[in-house]
């Protein structure tokens, strides 16, 4: 009945080749049929996922090495995912922590790292992408290890076994003057250094929610690992709350574990295995499912709380409804609600108004899929600026650190460190890489927001950078904002080639000829500080003389089109982002000129 397991995680900085890895790992395994068909990046499903590069949602995945199953999670990279990274740690028994062999450990490699450590796991060390032409293996080796000491690792932890991979040719080797054509030489690692579950069979069940999915069949399916015990098919057992609260009585009606992508029935879970069960439509992450004998649950920590929030309300322009499929706040809620069941790094919460919510998060980028999973399912609604939630300890405020790195060409170092001085961040250090600088910035997170698209500017787009919360510390004082205002439209109609010509020089604009606008609606950016009305839609009067043909040609600069990022990172506080499935628009709260007047005083 035994089989032996092994239950590891990958963990990386974003974009350092996880689930590159992973699809290699599954392919030596035997796992895909010869002549299968599969796609690059397998683990990566989502259609925002796979346009973006990254990993947003844990994945579970299981491949068999010589008759041993090793239960594989692919984890997201992104510091605004790092609830994910969290919960699924306590699902596993070892990690193994990747790290790009020319980038070196990066924030979210200390964060990811710190969290292993902090639950008693001896990672192994996978330096990856040594064919890089600017790798640089040695220096990175030494650069691991001095995270490890800085994180307090002990001496057992210290003594971890490395191994040097091209991820995406499958090539994992001890040394790295070694022959290897494969991941044999990880596999065996795997096996010989991460430990089994050390499960007793024969206690009475308990598993740990760490992950909830939805299947249209069978409902709310639970995922974690026996803790102890077995479970089997059509067995009762009840669903407790971390407090140990009971909240639901029910038997397993469908026991599945995992065999390459696929989810296998079953019907017995062993001890220490990774497994999914449904039969319980109240589970939610850190719930625990146990045998009515011993009630107990199994200890859930909390995990890092939201840094960053926002408004979600109901779209009242007037445009409402033309383009969305679920426009009312009751179709809103219960979208949110549906979202916090399976995302437990966000928070939602009511306002005083009905067609208004409260949604915190990990960062811009987390709220941003959020927004963007929504329009894309036919969700219309419109949502504020992003602001920082800060902490009031002792009659002194706190607000929410974030330590940055940069890398960036030498040429353009001062354009950086001025940019970052100016939002209140403090240098750390700064490090010569061949022809690259990397400068490490403690910066309040409200600073950040917008400074991604200021430094790329000024670097031409060469900038690295990355972002990881760091700590809440004193509040840093006042920064300033956007020094443009906004080009505000008159009139409901649409855009014209006529009207826009005579109003290039005020600005740049973000809508092109013919697009249908509404009076209030941001249509650009003001080359002045202050917001400006603008008639976008006034068309030429017609006589009956013929203009000659160099009057009929207008000339007119390229309108900004800018991202759904681009677009919360620009709005101001009187402003919000009118989100549909086909477009983005920014308008001003109140849409009537004299109403923003008197709102303004």
């Amino acid at each position: 009945m035994n089989q032996s397991i092994r239950n590891i995680a990958i963990i990386a900085h974003v974009d350092h080749g996880k689930t590159t890895l992973v699809d290699q790992l599954l392919k030596q395994s035997g796992t895909f049929r010869e002549n299968q068909h599969v796609d690059d990046r397998v683990m990566d499903s989502g259609d925002i996922e796979k346009e973006r590069g990254i990993t947003i949602s844990a994945k579970n995945t299981a491949v068999l090495w010589d008759d041993i199953k090793i239960n594989i999670v692919d984890t997201p990279g992104h510091s605004d995912f790092g609830g994910e990274v969290e919960r699924i740690l306590k699902m596993v028994n070892g990690v193994i922590l990747l790290v790009d062999a020319a980038e070196g450990p990066l924030p979210q490699t200390r964060f990811v790292l710190r969290k292993s450590l902090m639950l008693g796991y001896r990672p192994i060390v996978v330096i990856n992408k040594i064919d890089r032409g600017d790798a640089r293996p040695d220096d990175v080796l030494n650069e691991i290890f001095d995270l490890f000491v800085s994180l307090d690792a002990n001496d057992e932890q210290l003594e971890f076994p490395v191994l040097y991979a091209i991820g995406v040719k499958g090539i994992a080797k001890h040394n790295l003057n070694d022959d290897s054509a494969d991941l044999k030489p990880l596999f065996n690692t795997i096996i010989n250094h991460i430990p089994e579950p050390d499960i007793n069979q024969d206690m009475p069940f308990k598993m740990l929610v760490s992950n909830v999915e939805w299947n249209d069949y069978v409902g709310r399916i639970a995922i974690g690992r026996i803790e102890q015990g077995v479970v089997k098919r059509n067995q009762p057992v009840v669903l407790v709350d971390r407090n140990g609260a009971v909240k639901q009585k029910s038997k397993v009606t469908k026991l599945f574990t995992y065999n390459g992508l696929d989810k296998v029935p079953v019907d017995i879970g062993l001890g220490g295995d990774i497994v999914a069960l449904a039969g319980y439509e109240d589970t939610n992450i850190g719930d625990s499912l146990v045998e009515e004998q011993d009630l107990t649950p199994i200890p859930y920590y909390d995990i890092d709380q939201p840094t960053i929030s926002m408004f979600f309300r109901v779209n009242d322009s007037p445009f409402a409804g033309l383009e969305g499929k679920y426009v009312t706040s009751n179709q809103m809620r219960d979208r949110l609600i549906k979202e916090i069941r399976t995302n437990v790094s966000l928070k939602v919460s009511p306002t005083e108004s009905p067609d208004v919510y409260r949604v915190a998060g990990r960062g811009e980028l987390q709220l941003a899929i959020l927004i963007e999973s929504m329009r894309r399912e036919g969700y219309e609604f419109s949502v504020s600026r992003p602001e920082v939630i800060l902490k009031e300890e002792s009659g002194a405020v706190y607000e929410p650190i974030e330590e940055v790195v940069i890398n960036v060409p030498e040429e353009f170092s001062s354009r950086v460190i001025d940019i970052l001085l100016v939002r209140k961040g403090i240098m750390e250090s700064m490090s010569q890489e061949l022809e690259q600088v990397r400068m490490m910035f403690k910066v309040p997170s409200r600073g950040l927001i917008g400074f991604r698209n200021d430094v790329l500017t000024e670097t031409k787009g060469t900038a690295l950078i990355h972002q990881q919360f760091y700590d809440y510390e004193p509040f840093r004082g006042e920064i300033p904002g956007r020094i443009n205002g906004s080009l505000v439209a008159l009139d409901k109609g649409a855009v014209t080639a006529y009207a826009l010509e005579g109003l290039q020089d005020r600005g740049q604009f973000f809508v092109p000829t013919g697009v249908e606008v509404y009076a209030g609606q941001v249509i650009g950016s003001n080359n002045r500080s202050e917001d400006m009305l603008v008639n976008v839609v006034k068309k030429k009067n017609l006589t009956n003389h013929r203009a000659s043909q160099s009057a009929d040609a207008v000339k007119l600069n390229t309108p900004i089109i800018m991202s759904l990022e681009q677009c919360l990172q620009y709005i101001q506080d009187d402003e919000l982002l009118e989100v549909t499935p086909k477009s983005l628009r920014i308008r001003k709260k109140y849409l009537d000129h004299n109403e923003r007047k008197r709102y303004s005083k």
